[in-house]
């Protein structure tokens, strides 16, 4: 699955989450068409700030 993807998702996912957000939770939300481990992969391949994640958005 393309990286681009999975952040654009997951960006996504941070902005409309009322909770807690996680890798299981992102994963069930797809109905498990991304992958707990794609998106831990995903995060562990780049240290994130909250600045860089906002300019992201």
């Amino acid at each position: 699955m393309k990286t681009d993807y999975i952040e654009q998702l997951y960006t996504d996912y941070l902005i409309s989450s009322n909770g807690y957000a996680t890798a299981k939770g992102l994963s069930a939300m797809t109905n498990n068409e991304v992958s707990h481990d794609q998106i831990t992969r995903f995060l562990s391949k780049n240290e994130f700030t909250s600045k860089e994640l906002w300019k992201r958005v």
